[in-house]
């Protein structure tokens, strides 16, 4: 169990929570939502005692042990990654560290015989025998290779090390455990296998994502942080935003009677809680929606951006015709002889593990890098947009966001560039904020609203959900569902690739595979399973 009481933080005028009282108790999996800048992270760290807040307490239980997912990836750069997962239980690793300190000595006697007789059966209490062979299938479950788990941090890329720290943090069954965004730079399988973790794990989980797919999966629970407060509800991420959706409607009728606004909430819950049967997520794992009592679900202060994007002109049926295209991304292929044909009703993910390689085509594809060889041709009646994973060359200008998005925009008036921006939730004094400060987010939110102005029939996007709040995510998802043109992009975001794409391909250095289907059709395609075994490729997406 724990329990955050009357906690509050505060930075000079700005409050960021005020008297939160929560309880977050075990066989739960709470996933923490709010808007950008609301405090989710800042939460885990205060729950941590990496923050101290202004004023309240966070109790544990007596003798539990908090275990937290680490962003330094070169914090351990000494140390062997098997080791390293070990160190996320420091009272057992301390004992092995002095254990081996003792038999190691030349001149080993009496009382260190007692010392470590001692130390040995606080190691075994620990179940520290196990402890090698737990850390390895932690590393085995999230794609490290054996040949790795002995090989020293700095020896591995950054992804790998995101997988050791991981591993370290679910290492030896810790009583509460804090995961800030753990599905970041995971591939799909990886994902995979730690959604069954979670969904299987006993303990309290209290997890800050942006992949809703992945809180759907796990979540019992939702925490929301709004009006400087953490709201507790029961249920998944779905659940808690249709919810809070269909509280917002009905709080701006004001026509409809409170028995009505209940009844519909409770034909809602049931309706869910029949749904959720069906479901591989860890609400049907614990029945607790079979249990679920109605709640006053307060609408969320939150807005969704408005995301529209509207072609100028129709596209005729070529979009582009690519022949042998070639390219080396630091001496290695990045693809090679690459022959695709992209059709007027295809929105397509582009999949693989070598993401440089699939941002170098959309580069080559937009005119902003060579081939090596090979060439392209895009449709007569083709218009494009493009959104690239790195957008910093658009904002080096110290101008504001009225001027900044007026260059993009054939209507020049103030008072409809001002509208444009309000869509994309920059009213009033934040359409005067200088485009050169201006976080990841609200550059991503930019560059959408250019894409829309552009009135362009394909686009092509480059990871567009990263830097995204849930609420600017679930918009641009809706708006490229809708989109009655040609969508080219690459993502890691399971929901959105499952939504939006009708047509999968995947690039590897030794070849594409090419599906007209879903995301989730492709992953339990056999044929893909076969081509991919035959192309000696893992299935790493």
């Amino acid at each position: 169990m724990l329990n955050a009481v009357d906690i509050s933080l505060r930075y000079g005028k700005r409050v960021l929570f005020e008297d939160v009282n929560t309880k977050f108790s075990p066989g739960n999996c709470y996933g923490v939502i709010g808007a950008n800048g609301a405090g989710k992270s800042t939460l885990l760290k205060i729950m941590s005692g990496d923050i101290e807040p202004t004023s309240g307490t966070i109790s544990i239980a007596p003798g539990k042990r908090i275990a937290v997912l680490k962003q330094d990836q070169f914090e351990f750069d000494e140390f062997e990654a098997r080791n390293t997962v070990i160190m996320g239980h420091k009272k057992l690793f301390k004992i092995m560290v002095a254990k081996d300190a003792i038999y190691a000595k030349a001149d080993f006697n009496n009382e260190d015989g007692m010392k470590a007789s001692e130390l040995e059966d606080d190691f075994a209490e620990l179940n520290g025998w196990e402890a090698e062979s737990e850390a390895s299938t932690l590393l085995s479950g999230l794609g490290i290779a054996d040949e790795l788990h002995e090989k020293k941090m700095a020896e591995l890329s950054g992804n790998e090390k995101v997988k050791v720290l991981l591993a370290q943090a679910l290492f030896g069954n810790p009583d509460i455990l804090l995961l800030d965004e753990p599905t970041n730079h995971l591939d799909i399988l990886s994902i995979n296998w730690l959604e069954e973790f979670l969904i299987n794990f006993k303990n309290t989980v209290i997890v800050v994502s942006h992949d809703r797919h992945f809180l759907n999966n796990v979540c019992t629970h939702i925490a929301d942080i709004d009006y400087g407060k953490v709201e507790l509800h029961t249920g998944n991420y779905d659940f808690w935003l249709e919810s809070s959706q269909l509280a917002l409607q009905q709080t701006k009728d004001s026509n409809k009677k409170i028995g009505a606004k209940r009844k519909e909430l409770e034909a809602f819950v049931a309706r869910f809680s029949a749904n959720a049967s069906k479901a591989k997520q860890a609400t049907s794992r614990k029945k607790t929606l079979e249990k679920m009592v109605l709640e006053e679900i307060k609408p969320s202060s939150r807005k969704l951006p408005f995301i529209n994007f509207t072609p100028e002109k129709e596209l005729g049926n070529n979009v582009i015709s690519i022949k042998k295209l070639s390219k080396k991304l630091n001496d290695e292929e990045a693809f090679t002889d690459l022959t695709l044909t992209i059709n007027n009703d295809d929105k397509v993910a582009f999949v693989g593990t070598h993401d440089l390689a699939k941002a170098a085509l959309f580069d080559i594809l937009m005119g902003e890098l060579k081939a090596d060889s090979g060439d392209y041709t895009w449709g007569s009646t083709t218009s494009r947009s493009y959104l690239p994973k790195d957008n910093s060359a658009y904002f080096n200008e110290n101008v504001t966001l009225i001027d900044w998005l007026r260059q993009y925009s054939v209507e020049k008036d103030n008072t409809f560039i001002r509208g444009f921006l309000g869509k994309m939730l920059f009213s009033g004094e934040e359409a005067l904020k200088k485009a050169n400060v201006l976080s990841g987010g609200e550059k991503v939110r930019c560059m959408l609203a250019r894409m829309m102005l552009s009135g362009a029939n394909t686009l092509l996007l480059n990871e567009p959900t990263n830097h995204l709040d849930l609420e600017a995510i679930t918009a641009l998802n809706n708006g490229l569902i809708k989109f009655n043109g040609v969508v080219m992009f690459v993502s890691h975001d399971h929901q959105f690739m499952q939504t939006v794409a009708n047509r999968i391909i995947e690039i590897t250095p030794y070849g594409v595979i090419d599906k007209k289907m879903s995301f989730d059709e492709y992953l339990e395609n056999p044929d893909v399973k076969k081509l991919r075994e035959e192309m000696h490729e893992n299935i790493i997406i």
